[in-house]
């Protein structure tokens, strides 16, 4: 299993974001989200490792028309190397906006969840040097990146679905929150499908094009 990094000299204990971002120096967008669940809970090695969780079925049926494109065989898990290569291929980076937090009453929850350090976005962002648009996947890591922003240029904080525009040092960036792909999130998978696929239409990884995201 992959190293884990647990405090657990305080209580409760202050956990490191166990994967370290994905930057494919070619990125033109890139996806931000907060914690992963507890290693028990992982299915794979890599970003949203949690099989419950949708994202990776969210990819597999805007991109492919199969929930199951990304799962490992009959496995409860996905495949993190056809995951970082189909990553890689469409230029999508993927970062954490938390780098150490507290889990509050010990699951997964955003809701409980204390951010003790934060992703240092000036090292982040000169390595995807092509990103020009940034995507968060819940309302968590929504906050989080726009508290990374001196007040004076920080935007209002955008609803599921919307996009806001905000400058980091001399780059001009588009934020858009998506709806969170997991399933305690209160929306079908329909639903969180459509606006995915909307989104990536819009700036331009799918074919067709879309002016607008969903309301």
């Amino acid at each position: 299993m992959f190293p884990y990094d647990l405090d657990e000299s305080v209580s409760p204990p202050i956990e490191s974001h166990p994967f370290p971002p994905f930057l494919p120096p070619d990125a033109t967008i890139m996806m931000m989200g907060s914690m992963p669940p507890t290693p028990d809970k992982w299915g794979m090695e890599f970003h949203y490792p949690n099989f419950s969780n949708d994202m990776w079925r969210i990819y597999g049926r805007v991109f492919f028309d199969d929930a199951d494109h990304f799962r490992k065989g009959d496995e409860k898990g996905f495949d993190p190397k056809l995951i970082k290569a189909f990553l890689k291929e469409r230029g999508i980076a993927s970062c954490p906006t938390v780098r150490r937090a507290i889990r509050e009453q010990g699951n997964a929850s955003d809701k409980h969840l204390t951010i003790v350090e934060t992703v240092d976005f000036e090292h982040i962002l000169p390595q995807v040097p092509k990103v020009k648009t940034i995507f968060t996947t819940g309302g968590k890591a929504t906050e989080i990146l726009l508290e990374l922003l001196p007040a004076d240029v920080r935007p209002k904080l955008p609803k599921t679905n919307q996009e806001v525009d905000f400058p980091f040092g001399d780059r001009e960036l588009k934020l858009y929150r998506l709806p969170s792909t997991s399933r305690a999130y209160p929306q079908s998978l329909d639903k969180k499908v459509a606006a995915w696929r909307a989104f990536f239409e819009h700036v331009g990884k799918l074919d067709s094009k879309s002016d607008d995201l969903p309301i």
